[in-house]
């Protein structure tokens, strides 16, 4: 039966709706869950689909001193500890990607599977030039902050610059830490995303467990440009029964019956 509910959980406002396995959905920087709306109507026939709002986002406040991955993380962890369904599966869009791959790292007992949408692990994966024009936000995003934030219109300038300072620094995930993630994980891309497409290849090669989909004619507005190809994707990734592939390189089977990569 489907439902719908809002509150706070672990210091952040997040909504629930449908019924199902739970799966915690975080958006991108800057917005607020209203941002995965489409692909969450696609979703909630399947799932029990959670939105929490990350501190300085929608209508979660925002505290003293800056913002950073990791403090978004343990906040994170903090609503998901409050979850009754955990493990849950996982997705997080843009900088919601960067937090919720923060979240498998610190916290796999908390994460199903893993969906990585136009994220980046690591700082130089945006392509040249996307993280300059941080300081040009378009109207529509001011007014979408305003008509939810406790913290009033004026506050979001002084979340912009906050963000700014992040990304300048942040993330810096290597090869390493991602190797050592023993969990699914989809890594999704519009063929046009603001995440160079190769450092989503290297993302993908450096994961033990990792799917790469690369979306056509896309942006990195990925998920509301095609939300049904990508609830597509992500339910077949999610599915405990996937056929074994004709040729298969990273996935072969070994002789005990375990997956085998070179």
């Amino acid at each position: 039966m489907s439902e719908e509910r809002t509150g706070r959980a672990g210091g952040l406002w997040a909504c629930a709706r449908g019924s199902g396995p739970p799966f915690v959905l975080l958006h991108p920087g800057g917005t607020n869950s209203r941002a995965l709306g489409p692909l969450v109507e696609e979703l909630v026939g399947r799932y029990r689909v959670i939105t929490p709002e990350q501190r300085a986002h929608g209508h979660t406040p925002d505290r003293e001193g800056p913002l950073s991955y990791a403090a978004m993380a343990a906040d994170t962890i903090a609503f998901l500890d409050d979850e009754p369904g955990a493990p849950v599966h996982l997705l997080g869009c843009s900088d919601g990607a960067v937090i919720a791959l923060t979240v498998a790292l610190e916290r796999p007992d908390l994460v199903r599977d893993l969906v990585l949408a136009a994220g980046v692990h690591h700082r130089d994966g945006w392509e040249p030039g996307v993280l300059e024009g941080e300081d040009e936000v378009p109207d529509f995003m001011v007014d979408a902050y305003a008509e939810v934030s406790p913290d009033g219109r004026e506050h979001y300038g002084r979340v912009v610059a906050k963000l700014r300072q992040m990304h300048a620094r942040e993330p810096a995930f290597t090869d390493a830490d991602l190797a050592g993630l023993d969990l699914p994980v989809l890594v999704l891309v519009g063929d046009d995303d603001e995440v160079r497409l190769e450092h989503a290849v290297a993302t993908y090669r450096a994961l033990p467990h990792g799917e790469l989909a690369v979306v056509p004619h896309a942006s990195h507005g990925v998920l509301v440009e095609k939300p049904q190809l990508c609830a597509r994707l992500i339910t077949d990734f999610h599915a405990a029964d996937k056929p074994a592939t004709f040729a298969p390189r990273r996935r072969r089977q070994g002789p005990d019956g375990l997956l085998a990569h070179p």
